[in-house]
């Protein structure tokens, strides 16, 4: 058994995936904007995390803009059959790098076909609406006309299935009297753990939940809570972060980016590392101290 099957599967749309996959964000330039430095390396690692088992890869053509979906076209078109990948759109980048919303029915039609032709598909899995009313988190407003155009999409055969990034749980509900809602892609880890009830529903109805910033915003205090537990099990904080969020539930699918090699064989290693419970207990209270913070 390789690492990456200890991890286990779970559904995503109707297809199985091993729950520790590949972001792509990381392989386009400083800032998720313009070339990387070594696109060598760059195709090198999408190749290898394949060759490792990983069947999920989540990308947008946005990164780039559109050069992320260009490397991993060129790095393994034509595609495993195994190999799930899924794209958001929902935002565009400016001129100045800057991360704009792209709501409209001629931006979100666009962003579909921009991602099909610059990954060479025919029709794309899974393609989330990531929600643009704060670039930094959740906030409410109506998704209805942008989900309304990817149903329509979805009806043409562009689209397999459909799902939700940076999005709060009322317009997750309110998402699924238009359409299939099969994941939700949302910040969260150790340290900030607002999605905990959203996680556990979502569980109980079998739909995926895919974290990212698996590090984001911890404070000095959380962050040296965590460098301490992972030195007493000989791992990396970031290590450590993963596999608690492996164990937090069963619907999460983790999507760890990495420019590197050598970082991407750290991240699927996640996958041996079993946190005791005295570990995990510890760790908690990273999330605990932040809610009552």
């Amino acid at each position: 058994m390789t690492n990456i099957e200890k991890s286990g599967t779970y559904t995503l749309g109707d297809r199985s995936v091993k729950r520790l996959g590949y972001g792509a964000m990381q392989l386009a330039g400083k800032g998720v904007f313009g070339p990387p430095k070594d696109r060598a390396e760059a195709v090198a690692v999408l190749r290898e995390a394949v060759e490792s088992g990983v069947n999920h890869i989540d990308t947008s053509d946005f990164y780039g803009p559109h050069i992320t979906n260009q490397i991993i076209r060129e790095a393994l078109h034509p595609y495993r059959d195994d190999l799930v990948i899924v794209t958001k759109i929902g935002a565009r980048r400016g001129p100045d790098a800057s991360w704009n919303p792209a709501f409209s029915r001629q931006d979100l039609e666009a962003a579909v076909h921009d991602n099909l032709r610059n990954l060479g598909l025919d029709v794309i899995e899974v393609v989330n609406l990531r929600a643009m009313f704060d670039v930094h988190g959740p906030a409410e407003g109506s998704l209805e006309e942008p989900l309304t155009v990817l149903a329509e999409l979805q009806q043409k055969g562009l689209i397999k299935h459909i799902g939700l990034s940076n999005v709060t749980r009322k317009q997750v509900e309110d998402g699924r009297k238009i359409t299939r809602i099969v994941g939700v892609q949302n910040q969260y880890n150790l340290a900030h753990r607002e999605d905990d009830a959203l996680i556990d529903q979502l569980a109980k109805e079998g739909t995926a939940y895919v974290p990212f910033f698996p590090l984001g915003g911890f404070s000095p205090l959380q962050s040296e809570t965590l460098s301490n537990v992972a030195s007493r099990l000989g791992a990396t904080p970031l290590q450590v972060a993963l596999a608690w969020l492996l164990a937090r539930s069963p619907n999460i699918l983790l999507i760890p980016g990495t420019s590197s090699r050598g970082h991407l064989r750290e991240n699927l290693a996640v996958a041996d590392l079993e946190l005791p419970a005295d570990a995990i207990a510890e760790l908690n209270q990273i999330g605990s101290a932040a809610a009552a913070a």
